[in-house]
């Protein structure tokens, strides 16, 4: 068995990525955003506002972002092709609610199989005009026009169904309060607030009135969290390992995971935290003798929700069993996240039950190689890889390149810094 060793920096925060691209584009002047990671998501964004009219350019280890203005983005006869990003479809289909123009948003084959009549459902209030093809999937047409402001209360508790209400918001007519059903991740409202716009937050209650303008404002991304999560992940499943990674975002909307490997046994250390544009940010360590299982539903599932399958692959060799519950939301992923990690799993030899909204999981010794299928999900391939690197026998992942999504050369970085040595 090998351990894990050095200092990582991670790819920057990818959904801080996406609202720091969109707010530049909406913004009067040139905005310089730094720490962009290179996964495709944050591409398919930027490759959506060129299209749009906005242009962007590299210049060093930053992006450039000249932009036209709250209401300036300009109709394309064209699809504007998201990729693989349900984020980048779900926010843009917001902002160009309130757009002059018609527009169309598509993606990849993945994408096309994603909900996204939730979106039209929560804007309509606004007066927007938003059709997804007729089984409520991508294509999405949107008609924009004026808009009015409007209480919305999205049906699950969801950062981009309320972000795209948020951003609409910026250009209704009035204020628009979004009321959620759970808490959810806040980085549109403090990026928001960071830009001077008139936004209040009451609980699980924000209101956005609109601006008049957006100032161009320069960004600093913290390190995703979501991918230092895999490297927590294969620290845990590696005794011995000492791996620092820095500059880490730690907002409490999002440190669900760190929170689910207290509860299993680990000790997660953080230190050196300071303020980046409105968001914490620090340094992250952990220690691990070995895991326990644990029951995650209610909120802490919530806040780790892009987090679980990993706590799936960590339940497979920790002591006694694990619940997983409150977590349907997975199963509308990029692929169905519940089937696709007990299938992947159960051929490692791992005791894996799928219910509804989660799994139940019973701890073996060790996991064994198998061939694994990513189901086209870069977080499935991605947990996958971290089992790869612990698992008795090889594990034959079927397209292990879909992990560019998010967390491009992980692999190649994760066996860097593992050793044998002991």
């Amino acid at each position: 068995m090998g351990r894990l060793s050095g200092t990582v920096r991670v790819p920057g925060d990818k959904s801080i990525g996406h609202r720091a691209l969109m707010l530049a584009a909406l913004a009067e002047g040139r905005s310089i955003v730094r720490g962009l990671g290179a996964g495709a998501d944050l591409a398919s964004t930027r490759r959506v506002l060129e299209a749009l009219g906005v242009a962007c350019h590299d210049e060093a280890d930053a992006v450039v972002v000249e932009g036209v203005g709250l209401r300036g983005l300009r109709p394309t006869d064209a699809a504007l092709d998201c990729g693989n990003s349900g984020t980048t479809m779900r926010l843009m289909t917001g902002i160009l609610a309130g757009q002059a123009g018609r527009f169309v948003l598509d993606g990849d084959a993945s994408l096309r199989r994603r909900p996204m009549r939730r979106v039209a459902d929560v804007l309509a209030p606004l007066g927007a005009d938003v059709r997804p093809a007729a089984d409520g999937r991508p294509p999405v047409q949107v008609n924009g026009g004026p808009l009015r402001g409007a209480t919305v209360r999205p049906p699950v508790a969801s950062a981009q169904l309320k972000s795209a209400a948020l951003l609409a918001g910026l250009l209704a007519e009035g204020p628009t309060t979004v009321v959620e059903s759970g808490p959810s991740r806040d980085h549109t409202e403090r990026m928001l607030g960071g830009r001077g716009v008139d936004l209040a937050v009451d609980g699980l209650r924000v209101t956005v009135r609109p601006p008049e303008r957006l100032p161009a404002t320069d960004a600093r991304l913290p390190g995703d969290l979501s991918s230092a999560a895999f490297w927590l992940a294969a620290c845990a499943l590696a005794p011995g390992s000492d791996l620092r990674l820095v500059d880490v975002g730690l907002n409490p909307t999002r440190t669900g995971f760190l929170d689910v490997l207290e509860a299993m046994g680990a000790t997660v250390e953080r230190a050196d935290v300071e303020d980046w544009c409105g968001e914490p940010v620090g340094t992250l360590r952990l220690r691990c003798d070995g895991l326990v299982g644990a029951d995650i539903g209610g909120d802490l599932a919530l806040r780790a929700l892009d987090e679980l399958p990993l706590v799936a692959l960590l339940a497979a060799t920790a002591r006694g069993e694990t619940r997983v519950r409150d977590a349907a939301e997975l199963r509308v992923k990029e692929s169905d996240r519940i089937a696709a990690m007990a299938e992947g799993l159960r051929a490692l030899g791992a005791r894996v039950d799928t219910t509804p909204d989660g799994w139940a999981i019973e701890g073996v010794p060790r996991l064994g190689g198998g061939s694994v299928r990513a189901h086209d999900d870069h977080r499935v391939a991605l947990a996958f890889t971290v089992a790869g690197l612990v698992a008795d026998g090889p594990v034959i992942l079927d397209d292990p390149a879909c992990a560019a999504v998010s967390y491009p050369g992980f692999a190649a970085a994760l066996h860097e810094r593992w050793s044998t040595d002991r």
